[in-house]
This record gives C-alpha cells, sequence and structure tokens, in this order.
C-alpha cells in the first residue's frame, strides 16, 4: 500500500489510495463482443466496490469485475469506480471510456478481374479498415466448404483451373487479441477456356475491288496471342473443315487484311488463337460470311414466292438456273445462328436438281442463300427473313431495273384477304398511307433504300432494302464513251485554236 506521510503542526495523516479501472479485452469493443470492467486498489482486489457511469446518478453495479456479456452502442461511455479492502473507502478512480462500434466488415477484390481464362493467374485479397485493431490475421472460405483454405491476406491461384471457379469470402480476427470481424459479402470468381471473337471492317457484303479486314480478338487482359484464319466448308457428306489460309498471318496482331476483294473471297470465315506462356490455343471463334459480288453472275437465284420475308410453316422453294439449265449447282446457306449448311442437310429440306425446297419454314431458316458449284465457287445470294407472327413486306427478291414498275404488299398471315390497308415508309418516312399497295410507276435510282409498312392494329413489318440496277444500252454506253473522249480531248482542242489566233493576230501587225 503506498502511503504517503505528511507533517501537518505536531501530527501524521495518511492520504487515502485511489482506485483504478481496468477494461479487458480492451477499451475499444465491437457490438456483440464481450467486455469485463474491473476496479483495483494499489493491484489487488477489494471487498467491497461501487461503479458509476458517467451521466447516471446511481451506482449501477456492486461487483469488482463487472462483465457485459454482449455489449452494445448503449454500454459504451466513462466508467469510475472506489472501493474498500476494510472499513476505509478509496478515493475514486480516473474515468476509464468504453468504446463499442459496429463489427467491422471485410472487402474482398479479385485482381486482375473476376472473371478469368484458366491457365491465367488471379489474387484474393481480404481488406478490414478499422483503426482500433492494428493486426488482422485472415481466414478465407469457399463457398459450400466450412474449412480454411488460406490464412493470408493475399491468396493467389496459379495457374487457374476451372474447379477454382466459386464464391469466395473472408473474415479477421485479432492477431493480439480477441476481436474478430464480421464475414465479408461472398464475391464470385468465373473462369473459362479463352474465346477467339471475329468480326469484320468495315462490311461485309462488298463488290469486287473493295478491301476488307478481318479482325480476330481475345477479350481477357492476357497478352502473347497469335493468330490464324481459316474458311469453313461443308463437304458432299455434310461435314464441316476448317481450312487455313495460305496466306494467313500468325503475327502478334490480329488483322487479316484484303486490299482488293475477288469473287473467290467469298465464303465462311473463322480464326482462333494461341499462346506459349501458359501454352493454350481457343477453339474456332464464331464464324462470318464474306460475300464479293461480280458485274455478272453465271446464275441466278431464284426464290419461288417472289420475296424475301416469309412466315413461318409454309412452303418455301429455291432454285438456281443458267443459261444451260444444268444441274451441277447446289443451294447452301448461312444461317443467323452461325450455321453453313447444304439444303440436302436440312431436316426439313431436300435438294432435287439445282432446286431446294424447304416444307415447313421455321425462323431457324432466317440467313443467306446461294447457289454454289461442284468447284465451290459462290453466286448470286438472297437474304431470307422468316417471321413468326405478324406482317411481312411483300418486296422483290432481286434488284429492280430503273425504268421498270414497282408494287409492294403489306401480308398478313391469319386472315383470308392477305393484302393489308397499311401506312408504307421508306427510309423512316412516310410515302403512302392506308392503301393495299404500294405502286412506283417508273423506277429511279432515288428509289433505292429501305422499305416497310405499317398496320395500325398488326404492327410493323420488318425492313427490306430495295435495290436500283441502272442499265445503259449499246447506244447508250458508245454515247457515253464518245463524249467522254470529246470532254477528255477538248482542253487541247480549245488551247490550239487559242494559239493559232493569237499567232496570226502578231502576224498582222508585223
Amino acid at each position: 500500500m503506498r502511503v504517503l506521510i505528511s507533517i501537518i503542526h505536531s501530527g501524521q495523516t495518511e492520504e487515502k489510495p485511489k482506485a483504478e479501472v481496468t477494461i479487458k479485452p480492451a477499451q475499444h469493443v465491437f457490438r456483440g463482443d464481450t467486455a469485463t470492467l474491473r476496479c483495483d486498489i494499489n493491484g489487488e482486489g477489494v471487498t467491497k466496490t461501487l461503479w458509476h457511469k458517467e451521466g447516471l446518478t446511481s451506482v449501477f453495479s456492486e461487483l469488482q469485475e463487472h462483465t457485459f456479456s454482449s455489449v452494445n452502442e448503449s454500454d459504451a461511455g466513462k466508467y469510475t469506480c472506489y472501493g474498500s479492502n476494510g472499513s476505509d473507502w478509496s478515493q475514486i478512480s480516473d474515468a476509464v471510456t468504453l468504446t463499442v462500434s459496429e463489427r467491422p466488415k471485410p472487402k474482398v477484390t479479385i485482381k486482375p478481374a473476376q472473371h478469368v481464362f484458366r491457365g491465367d493467374a488471379v489474387t484474393l485479397r481480404c481488406d478490414i479498415n478499422h483503426e482500433g485493431v492494428t493486426s488482422w490475421s485472415y481466414s478465407w472460405y469457399k463457398e459450400g466448404s466450412t474449412s480454411v483454405f488460406s490464412d493470408r491476406q493475399e491468396h493467389t491461384f496459379s495457374p487457374v483451373k476451372k474447379s477454382y471457379a466459386g464464391k469466395y469470402s473472408c473474415k479477421g480476427s485479432e492477431t493480439e487479441g480477441s476481436r474478430w470481424s464480421q464475414m465479408s459479402d461472398a464475391v464470385t470468381l468465373r473462369v473459362s477456356d479463352p474465346r477467339a471473337v471475329l468480326s469484320v471492317s468495315p462490311q461485309k457484303w462488298l463488290t469486287e475491288g473493295d478491301p476488307v479486314t478481318l479482325i480476330c480478338e481475345v477479350y481477357s487482359f492476357s497478352t502473347g496471342w497469335t493468330f490464324s484464319w481459316f474458311t469453313l466448308t461443308v463437304s458432299a457428306d455434310n461435314s464441316h473443315h476448317y481450312n487455313l489460309l495460305s496466306d494467313s498471318s500468325r503475327g502478334a496482331g490480329g488483322n487479316y487484311t484484303v486490299s482488293s476483294a475477288a469473287l473467290n473471297h467469298t465464303g465462311v470465315y473463322s480464326c482462333r488463337a494461341e499462346r506459349e506462356k501458359p501454352a493454350y490455343k481457343t477453339q474456332y471463334s464464331n464464324t462470318q460470311l464474306l460475300w464479293v459480288t461480280g458485274v455478272s453472275p453465271p446464275v441466278s437465284l431464284i426464290v419461288g414466292s417472289s420475296r424475301t420475308q416469309h412466315f413461318t410453316s409454309v412452303s418455301l422453294s429455291l432454285s438456281c438456273e443458267d443459261q444451260s439449265n444444268s444441274d451441277r449447282w447446289r443451294v447452301r446457306r448461312y444461317t443467323d445462328g452461325g450455321r453453313l449448311e447444304d439444303c440436302s442437310s436440312l431436316h426439313r429440306g431436300s435438294q432435287t436438281g439445282s432446286t431446294c425446297t424447304i416444307s415447313s419454314t421455321n425462323t431457324s431458316d432466317t440467313g443467306v442463300y446461294w447457289c454454289e458449284s461442284e468447284s465451290e465457287a459462290k453466286y448470286h445470294s438472297v437474304n431470307i427473313t422468316v417471321h413468326l407472327s405478324g406482317v411481312i413486306l411483300e418486296s422483290p427478291v432481286h434488284p429492280v431495273t430503273e425504268g421498270d414498275h414497282l408494287i409492294l404488299h403489306c401480308l398478313y398471315q391469319h386472315t383470308t384477304s392477305p393484302n393489308l390497308r397499311a401506312d408504307f415508309y421508306k427510309d423512316g418516312s412516310l410515302i403512302q398511307n392506308q392503301t393495299t399497295e404500294m405502286s412506283i410507276t417508273t423506277v429511279s435510282k432515288s428509289h433505292e433504300g429501305f422499305y416497310y409498312c405499317k398496320h395500325p392494329e398488326r404492327g410493323e413489318s420488318p425492313k427490306s432494302w430495295i435495290s436500283v440496277r441502272v442499265f445503259h444500252s449499246e447506244s447508250q454506253i458508245c454515247f457515253l464513251n464518245i463524249l467522254s473522249s470529246v470532254l477528255t480531248v477538248c482542253p487541247y482542242l480549245l488551247v490550239t485554236v487559242m494559239l493559232i489566233f493569237k499567232c496570226g493576230r502578231m502576224r498582222g501587225k508585223t
């Protein structure tokens, strides 16, 4: 016992000892924790204790140790005590503050991304922001398991396997103490195989001589990919073959450029990517159809219904016709679903000679159809669309020649009178309203564009592109050639005449 002797006059007095408050495990605790207040005098126990809390006038406890089994915010505050070892009481202690805060919630981050490719490296990190705890120990859990698979703040998977995909969460416990955090929200790690994606720039429909670029990309943060390009063909037994382009660059750049497209560039293309570290080769990419149009194809694809838009559950006939009426042509198609198919391989299709018949159309029949020779030369594509319901536009399959008479109808599937009274639009502008047919007596190049019809109750048809072909007779072509030659020579003739005239005037003066 600490004794202070002071001399006052001739007598001696002893100062009372001062009580001391301690809080375990710490003065700063989390809501729900256990906190114990203890009152000591000179480091020794006391037989009697009186506890006070700032703001309260009454004694709330007479125990030397007072425990809050589940602390909440109302328990926070400043506490004092004084005690007795016998008949005499100590001085009141200094106030000690108990702070109660919400239990911290960790945050899980995944770098470089939550979606990674098999073979890459990925790091999980657990962060707990709280000033009251200087050091944390970590526990990592994967959804579906109660066992801890890592005790580090950062855990790295390298290389990543597909089995590592799933939801991950973490929590922390005080390294030198008894406090712990909440469980974090789960964060999902997705693991997939790298996928090559093929696109075309500037467009898929080309004229001879146009430039075009195939672009192969792997959407990921990883680098080091090299690329190859292929054409997709269908053999007589309807099996698919990927043929590596002979001039296919295998460099790091994912572009394959054709500076001047030719007819033999028409086809279905695909690409794939590969890398060395970690070693991986992607599957073949999506496919893209490139179509190069010539001036005068040797064969025409004739559609039996003479329109490009069709309803489901109807019969559709497509024929390849050339001047010799030969049967060496087959109808093939490339669907919106990315399938390259021969007519004879279709579940509802059959090929007789050069004619393909689809017994009952389905929306999956939407795509590009063309005629293909035995040497795999492709000619005269037609874009066919099949619609489940609503209205469709009856428009010509092939380009309209300048000067022709053009008639468009709006058709509805479920009616005895298929021609609807509807509004007709060109490039989004109303051109005729409430009529059963739209008629253009003499077609010109200015009539080229996207057309559709709209019925107030049945709805709006898909858009159809109507192309106008400008035709010149042999005499017109001859006249244009002569006129072009004359215009080319005219400047030289004019200069010659001016020189002769000038020379004549100079001789006259002389």
